[in-house]
């Protein structure tokens, strides 16, 4: 059997980074995602929606981000076991086996970076709507210009919603926001981009009614509270009501809640071996960012590198060393 140094489960950004930087610490590693692709859901639910937390960058699309970390990974060699779902994790002796549902990967030390786990969009909960989806209702917007010269109504009351609102409005012949409160649950500066911008705010009102023959032509709003009625004649609509996360850690052999995977301060969780980082680690005061999670990714790592060999410094040379 092959043995590598560190396994890390999750291929989205946060353990893009953390196999990067396993790679400058000359780990031998190896990557398993459920996904075709790497990315995570940047690369496959929002490639074109700006991301405002990665520093060094006002903003940078998702989709050019998941670039510019697969081309950082270019600087070392890369194992990656794609379309695998992680069944299990066991620990024998020094090694730790790692059950999918193709095979087994043995490994010294395994990094979780899962985020938020398998997910599937919140669907639409209204009469006929499964039928009109790629007729009209879209939950991914992988191209933007799709919406080009288009009126398009937008459903959703959070972050991605007002972003999505924001950057199809340039392009859109018209762009609805529709949510069924008065107040969004997103960042304050993208609310005041929003209320100084030309998106009709439809407030609060909830999609009632869809129509059309074959493709969605029109939407009919309710108030949220009250019966007046709306109808808003439109090309798409996109809904964003977020995502179900299907994870189940029971298996893992590792203690978490449902706010994730507890771990120390210096990333490990309960089992020896096994250390987390990105969205799916919890501690008291985490703030879920990317940002975040590429902090806690080197922590990660040196410290499983240490636990695999306690001569590893966790405190190693700065990058400007290395690359000398």
């Amino acid at each position: 059997m092959e043995v590598f140094d560190l396994t890390i489960i999750g291929a989205g950004p946060v353990g893009m980074f953390a196999a990067f930087y396993a790679g400058m610490r000359n780990a031998k590693t190896k990557m398993i995602d459920t996904l075709p692709q790497l990315g995570g859901q940047l690369a496959t639910l929002y490639p074109e929606k700006y991301i405002y937390d990665i520093p060094g960058f006002p903003k940078i699309k998702a989709g050019e981000l998941v670039q510019n970390l697969e081309n950082q990974l270019r600087t070392f060699h890369q194992t990656y076991c794609l379309q695998e779902q992680v069944i299990a994790l066991n620990k024998e002796e020094d090694i730790i086996e790692i059950t999918t549902n193709k095979t087994t990967h043995y490994s010294k030390a395994v990094i979780l970076a899962l985020g938020n786990g398998s997910f599937q969009p919140r669907k639409l909960a209204v009469e006929n709507a499964e039928s009109y989806e790629n007729a009209g209702i879209d939950y991914y917007v992988p191209d933007l210009m799709k919406y080009a010269g288009k009126k398009v109504a937008i459903a959703g009351g959070g972050d991605s919603a007002i972003d999505w609102a924001l950057m199809i409005e340039p392009i859109a012949e018209e762009v609805y926001l529709i949510h069924r409160r008065p107040e969004f649950r997103a960042h304050e500066h993208s609310v005041t981009k929003l209320h100084n911008s030309s998106i009709s705010v439809l407030t609060p009102y909830v999609i009632h009614r869809l129509q059309g023959e074959g493709q969605l032509d029109t939407i009919v709003l309710q108030e949220a509270v009250g019966e007046e009625q709306v109808e808003l004649a439109v090309d798409s609509l996109i809904v964003n009501y977020g995502f179900r996360s299907s994870l189940d850690l029971k298996k893992w052999g590792v203690n978490s809640t449902r706010q994730g995977i507890m771990v120390q301060s210096d990333m490990q969780t309960s089992l020896p071996g096994v250390y987390a980082c990105g969205d799916i680690a919890h501690y008291e005061g985490k703030v879920k960012l990317i940002a975040t999670g590429f902090g806690e990714a080197p922590t990660a790592v040196n410290n499983a590198l240490h636990f695999i060999d306690p001569k590893n410094r966790t405190q190693p040379m700065h990058s400007t060393s290395l690359f000398q």
